[in-house]
């Protein structure tokens, strides 16, 4: 039925200059409905013209980008909520795997003390060759206040209402809004998770994070230190420049093989 609701609320921003990505992300999408129930909104800058039209043909409703930055865009599409439970996020030049969403619903079903639930995910270069795997499970978690956040975006599910209730994302950062939304949420409920893969990031040179790592890194290192015990910050350059100096020699390994 046309007026059914729908349960997963997707949110993809583009700014429509990766039509060829965005196209394969779209199908992606599409296969997502053979076994979930999601509504898509893509939010794209007026001016995307050609973009706007590919994501309708695909079902997806265009929310105007108000161009102040990832973060707002995202929450402009989180705002078009109607009575969606979850919220997922992808990127134009990422992937679902099949039955992903699914998989992270069914998570969250049965766990309904849950307000985040996560699976691996692949990083592949632009010609989509899986160039290595992230699937740490409940090391993850361990990690997040104090090491890398290897709890994939495209990989997760989030309560919308307990999105909500941190007030979504941050629209003062750039690059990690995701770990700062997870901080936030893990003081809210739990975490649950599965090692299966239910996506794909691709590593080329334009992607926000690949291409600016020192920034990423240097709000990454910002935003943890926030959510730090005042006790510990002091004291954190003792974990926080080996993490650095790893967190750069595996993101140049998978450069090396893309």
């Amino acid at each position: 039925m046309a007026n059914e609701t729908k349960r997963i609320l997707v949110v993809l921003p583009t700014l429509g200059d990766r039509l060829e990505t965005l196209q394969e992300t779209l199908e992606t999408i599409e296969t997502q409905r053979q076994t979930a129930s999601l509504r898509l909104i893509v939010v794209a800058p007026s001016t995307a013209t050609q973009a706007r039209e590919l994501a309708q043909q695909f079902g997806a409703e265009v929310v105007d980008d108000p161009k102040t930055g990832i973060s707002e865009a995202i929450n402009c599409g989180i705002r078009a909520r109607n009575d969606e439970e979850f919220y997922a996020w992808m990127g134009d030049d990422d992937l679902f795997r099949p039955e992903g969403l699914e998989r992270l619903q069914g998570l969250l079903d049965k766990n309904p003390q849950a307000v985040v639930a996560y699976g691996g995910c692949d990083y592949i270069d632009p010609t989509g060759k899986v160039l290595a795997q992230s699937a740490a499970g409940k090391f993850a978690q361990i990690l997040l206040p104090w090491g890398p956040d290897l709890i994939p975006h495209p990989g997760s599910m989030i309560r919308l209402d307990a999105l909500e209730q941190i007030g979504m994302f941050d629209p003062a950062l750039k690059y990690a809004m995701d770990l700062d939304a997870f901080l936030k949420l893990k003081k809210l409920g739990k975490f649950v998770y599965t090692r299966e893969i239910v996506s794909a990031f691709r590593w080329h040179p334009d992607s926000l994070t690949v291409a600016n790592r020192r920034n990423s890194s240097l709000e990454s290192e910002a935003v943890k230190a926030k959510h730090l015990p005042r006790v510990l910050r002091p004291v954190r350059f003792i974990w926080q420049y080996p993490i650095r100096w790893a967190s750069a020699f595996a993101a140049n390994i998978v450069s090396s093989r893309a």
